[in-house]
């Protein structure tokens, strides 16, 4: 079968809101860095600290998507971490040169992964958005206005060819980090306090697919004064090979290489939207060449994306080696599609929807958009009730879809009961601004 891997090569094509941002501007490089600058518990020259924080998924706390961690920071060179979960723990101190790291578990997953790193540097990528001077006006309203920079990329090889967007959005009180979304890193940085000159998100949120929100609480975080040195003593380092290490891998040649087995999507039904298109999934492969995860991006047809993932994880990789190491990968697979409707999903309006809603949560609109605006976007729902997807086929600008939408991911259902039996369902949604 043909496959087809993302290229990351991202272009600035929007600069939103537009209906939130005061005349003067600054760039999105600027922005960034003083984002940063601002939250960055780990900058060189920061306050030493102690940190935990406890990670459950919202919507299913008796999940595996746990873990608790704990790190004692004096500088970059020198901390002590551990992180604990149902299925992979870890063990890691940085002494200069020296590491010691236990691992238990042979997998590190990439959504524990993702909230750690957005914890201690929240904007990984910091060096690539230094090069970006595309101008980004500053957002006006206090904490509840954001500005965003929105780039997209283009994915696969013609005709079969997906899009892919980073988004990245501040907020108007401090020009801190409000959201970013990208393939392999996202988060969503809440309940900002100060610590030590610095502003730190307490509560960070994961939205790896419709319906699954993770989230980090900062449960700690204390000055870190007189340490013992011995807390970050290395007595044996850890040899390179026996450490776990993560690449992301973007040739699709190489990817091609990589790929020991991948049989042919066998593609369901559809009961609603297109027939044919494009799939995307950002896809993690353990050091055995494993895939264990597997996350929508972007799909012409979101009906399709849990029969593509349950099939995506039986495929094997061979065994990806960096510096003569094993490691894990971790990239973005495009599939396209073909498939037909059988048994219509039934649409329901807003007023029907809204009798079976529960958990209803409703938007914060930007700042500026007029009273009384009407904003209709239509989701999906499954047989437990779960927000499956959220679509936008009325055209609703950006900022007020992105608004509705993540109010949307909130909500929950009673069952719509069809010939007896619970049955999935879309709606129309309709929001006014206030």
């Amino acid at each position: 079968m043909k496959l087809y891997v993302m290229r990351f090569l991202w272009v600035l094509v929007l600069v939103s809101s537009s209906d939130v941002l005061a005349a003067d501007s600054t760039t999105v490089a600027e922005a960034a860095q003083h984002a940063v600058e601002q939250s960055k518990l780990t900058l060189p020259g920061s306050a030493p600290f102690h940190l935990k924080a406890k990670i459950v998924e919202k919507t299913n706390p008796s999940s595996d998507y746990k873990a608790e961690i704990e790190e004692y920071w004096v500088s970059p060179s020198k901390w002590r971490r551990t992180i604990t979960s149902p299925t992979f723990s870890q063990a890691r101190t940085v002494n200069g040169d020296d590491v010691y790291e236990e691992n238990k578990g042979d997998y590190f997953p990439w959504w524990l992964n993702d909230l750690v790193t957005a914890i201690f540097d929240p904007l990984p990528m910091i060096d690539t958005l230094k090069n970006i001077n595309s101008p980004l006006g500053k957002p006006s309203g206090g904490e509840h206005s954001i500005a965003c920079a929105r780039m997209e990329a283009k994915v696969g090889t013609p005709p079969a060819v997906n899009t892919t967007y980073f988004v990245l959005c501040f907020e108007g009180g401090h020009g801190l980090i409000e959201s970013i979304v990208s393939p392999g890193y996202d988060a969503d940085f809440k309940k900002y306090k100060s610590f030590k000159g610095k502003q730190v998100s307490r509560l960070i949120t994961i939205d790896p697919e419709p319906g699954t929100t993770i989230e980090a609480s900062v449960t700690e975080l204390d000055e870190l004064t007189n340490p013992d040195k011995s807390m970050f003593a290395v007595d044996q380092p850890t040899p390179i090979a026996d450490r776990l290490k993560s690449i992301m891998v973007s040739d699709e040649a190489t990817v091609h290489k990589l790929i020991d087995s991948a049989p042919d999507i066998l593609w369901p039904t559809v009961r609603s939207g297109k027939t044919s298109g494009v799939l995307s999934m950002y896809v993690s492969v353990d050091r055995s060449g494993r895939v264990r995860e597997a996350w929508p991006l972007n799909s012409d047809n979101a009906g399709l994306e849990d029969p593509a993932r349950e099939q995506i994880k039986a495929w094997r990789f061979k065994t990806a080696n960096s510096d003569g190491q094993p490691v894990q990968v971790e990239t973005v697979i495009t599939l396209p599609f073909t498939t037909k409707i059988g048994d219509p999903i039934l649409i329901l309006s807003d007023e029907d929807a809204r009798k079976l809603a529960s958990n209803v949560v409703n938007p914060v609109f930007p700042p500026g958009t007029p009273s009384g605006t009407e904003v209709k976007v239509q989701l999906g729902v499954t047989l437990d009730g779960k927000v499956n997807g959220v679509g936008n086929p009325y055209s609703v600008p950006t900022p007020l879809f992105m608004a509705a939408a993540g109010a949307l991911r909130q909500w929950h259902f009673r069952p719509y009961i069809r010939d007896g039996k619970p049955d999935i369902f879309g709606a129309d949604i309709v929001f006014r601004v206030p």
